[in-house]
């Protein structure tokens, strides 16, 4: 009895200990907001409440800006001295503000916190529209880093923000859109010179154009954030910066949930558990409900809260914050579903990683992140599967680190580290990686997941192969074992047939492959094993093969036909000089297509148009909907978006986006058209031979404008 008392005890102080010495993650806070607004005057005021209210210098114009007023900058000796409050001085910030430049010049300082090579932070362009951020450090470096060139387009209006914190680096936004950032990590230095808007102290680098809405925030704000600020609001209702970030790996069986409070919130409703879906659909009455609490933190693992007896290593959890304010109407707000994992048991995080390829076969030195607890580490490597999994009674071992020696190139290489925790031992899994010459660079990627149920197999065939030896089918460990007996085995393939088509997968499902080479004495090397897991799509074009080669003929414009030599079509495909694909803006993967239109001088519309190959039957596998993501900007003409879709005869069936100004949306937006639609139209849909994408009015009438949108991931999805 005494020593369960003093366990409860013990537990109860434990768990105040740690409420006691945690603390609420900090709210983002807007320290400098200058909306422009006066109107005349030589003042621009602060609006955040920290007293940072501008004084202008030389003749900047109030004009009309995006949100009300702006100022006007006319690039000889305009700006506005925003002073020094200790408040300005920042180790993390995020800086927004809108901007239609008038001209593009060697230099435009948009806001700079301090002298030049002396600055706290600072955001200016170049004349080719490409953005830089230099930051003095606490060490005495500078860091200097620069986002690709022609983000910045003159006439147009367009969000720009800039975030900066010593464990992200830096990111940069472009009307909500990441299109550049890196890994920088140094604490800044602060300055005791003052901010300016409009140009750098004792420098010229006057700004040429109008500025409006400018926010400087002391922390780097979240992406919805930045939505928030871009629309022109103050107010974000939702629950944000989860600490442990989403998706963060744990190294405790306890946890303290932190987030920043809704704008609006008085208490918060917390759900946690196991299940996805589970946390997501859940309800006050459901079991992951934890509770409302007024606080912005929350604890499990511990006795008298959720997970008393800790949480388990290897496990991901769940977890939603919905915000409640009894009195307004929109309550409750619900939260996105975050996720955490603890570690496991097992080694994890290996170097190389999993499948990597072209692993420098001299001086390697293989590294793993130890699993929960472990004290010792037991190491198997080889170059058959079998040996490496099968391998026991090797010599347990302190570090965390082995070297294998010389290696051969064209090889595939399995190495497995298992744990021990002085209580009992964890096998590990079984990594693989090949050197250089080996099969490799298989697509779908290895481990990818959401690929399309009507995928294509390709790989780059080792450098010795004189065949393919073809494996797949949907269990891991027959892939894996079968030989040319086996139904997985999908034949022989010559030299330079490096592809295989599946046919029809299942959605959902994980699919499994590999391509054993054979030399041209008939000797086989067994390849690695690759995966990929797909979604419930047919995949129409997600813009991820076309490169710059369009000798080989892979430019987007040699598949997707534009408006050259065509008179009454004012469409290009792509850019005019490499690369041709978009590679910022984009929705998913790496590369989008630029849809350049120009409806004038009586052209009423832009298409782009792309016969197909697969998939031409659009009544298979439970398809209803064609989904596209597209994106406009504030600075295009306000023209309609439409698709054509055509039989090889016949007229085409045309359906138009419902915003007629679709062309200036400036957030990725998805398009979902109902099949249906088009067969409605007289379209065959079992074969459908060319898809349009278009911008005006087809076939015929007033002429419009020019701008470019931006298309990617054409899916066939199920309803």
């Amino acid at each position: 009895m005494p020593h369960a008392l003093t366990s409860s005890i013990f537990c109860f102080l434990f768990s105040v200990l740690c409420l006691l010495i945690l603390t609420e993650t900090t709210k983002a806070e807007l320290v400098g907001w200058w909306r422009f607004d006066e109107g005349s005057g030589t003042t621009a005021q602060d609006t955040s409440g920290h007293g940072n209210g501008g004084v202008l210098n030389g003749d900047p114009q109030w004009v009309a800006g995006h949100f009300g007023g702006a100022l006007e900058f006319d690039g000889s000796d305009g700006y506005v001295d925003c002073g020094s409050d200790p408040s300005l001085d920042l180790t993390a910030w995020t800086v927004t503000f809108w901007l239609n430049l008038n001209q593009n010049k060697d230099y435009n300082a948009y806001l700079v916190k301090g002298l030049d090579a002396a600055e706290n932070y600072e955001i200016l362009t170049y004349g080719d529209g490409h953005f830089h951020f230099p930051i003095m450090f606490t060490d005495g470096s500078r860091g200097y880093a620069k986002a690709p060139a022609g983000i910045c387009i003159v006439g147009e209006w367009a969000h720009y923000t800039y975030s900066y914190n010593s464990a992200e680096g830096r990111r940069f936004y472009k009307d909500g859109v990441l299109v550049f950032e890196d890994t920088e990590s140094k604490t800044p230095r602060a300055s005791t010179s003052s901010l300016t808007i409009g140009n750098e102290q004792a420098m010229p680098r006057h700004v040429n154009g109008i500025m409006d809405d400018i926010r400087i925030y002391s922390t780097a704000l979240s992406e919805p954030e930045i939505l928030a600020a871009m629309e022109g609001g103050k107010g974000y209702p939702y629950a944000l910066g989860p600490d442990p970030k989403d998706g963060a790996l744990i190294k405790s069986t306890w946890v303290t949930l932190g987030w920043s409070a809704g704008d609006f919130a008085v208490s918060h409703d917390v759900f946690l558990g196991e299940d996805y879906d589970g946390v997501s659909s859940a309800t006050r009455d459901s079991e992951v409900f934890r509770g409302n609490q007024v606080g912005t933190f929350s604890v499990a693992g511990f006795p008298g809260y959720p997970y008393p007896d800790g949480l388990v290593p290897g496990t991901t959890y769940y977890w939603r914050i919905d915000e409640v304010n009894d009195a307004d109407p929109n309550s409750p707000w619900k939260g996105a579903v975050w996720r955490f994992s603890v570690a496991p048991k097992t080694a994890y995080d290996p170097v190389p990683a999993d499948g990597a390829e072209f692993v420098d076969p001299n001086a390697l030195m293989l590294s793993w992140t130890p699993g929960f607890g472990a004290k010792l580490h037991t190491v198997y490597f080889g170059d058959d599967f079998d040996d490496v999994n099968d391998a026991a009674g090797g010599a347990p071992g302190g570090m965390t680190n082995y070297s294998p020696g010389s290696l051969e190139r064209r090889k595939v290489y399995y190495w497995r580290v298992d744990e021990f925790d002085a209580v009992a031992t964890y096998k590990g899994y079984v990594w693989s990686f090949t050197t250089p010459g080996a099969v490799g660079n298989p697509k779908p990627a290895y481990g990818a997941t959401d690929v399309g149920m009507n995928v294509t197999l390709t790989w780059t065939p080792a450098d010795y192969a004189a065949s393919h030896q073809l494996y797949f089918g949907a269990g891991k460990d027959a892939v894996r074992n079968a030989d040319t007996g086996a139904p997985e085995y999908k034949g022989s393939r010559a030299l330079g047939v490096e592809s295989y088509d599946p046919g029809l997968l299942e959605a959902d499902g994980d699919y499994y492959w590999c391509v054993d080479e054979v030399d041209g004495q008939g000797n086989t090397a067994k390849g690695p094993l690759w995966v990929f897991t797909t979604g419930d799509f047919l995949l129409v074009d997600d813009f991820e093969s076309y490169t710059d080669d369009d000798a080989a003929g892979q430019a987007i414009w040699q598949t997707w036909i534009d408006g050259f030599g065509i008179a009454d079509n004012g469409a290009q495909v792509g850019y005019l000089m490499p690369p041709y694909t978009e590679k910022s803006i984009v929705h998913g993967g790496s590369q989008s297509m630029p849809l350049l239109y120009v409806n004038e001088a009586g052209v009423t519309n832009s298409e782009a148009t792309m016969t197909l190959t697969a998939p031409r039957d659009w009544s298979q596998a439970g398809v209803g909907e064609l989904s596209l993501w597209f994106r406009g900007a504030s600075g295009n003409a306000a023209e309609p978006l439409y698709v054509a879709v055509s039989n090889n005869s016949g007229a085409p069936a045309v359906a138009a986006y419902g915003d007629p100004g679709a062309a200036t949306v400036r957030s990725w937006t998805q398009w979902v058209i109902s099949l249906q639609a088009f067969a409605d139209q007289g379209i065959n849909l079992s074969n459908v031979d060319k898809l349009a994408i278009g911008l005006g009015t087809k076939g015929g009438a007033a002429s419009g404008g020019s701008g470019t949108m931006y298309i990617d991931d054409i899916r066939l999805k199920r309803p």
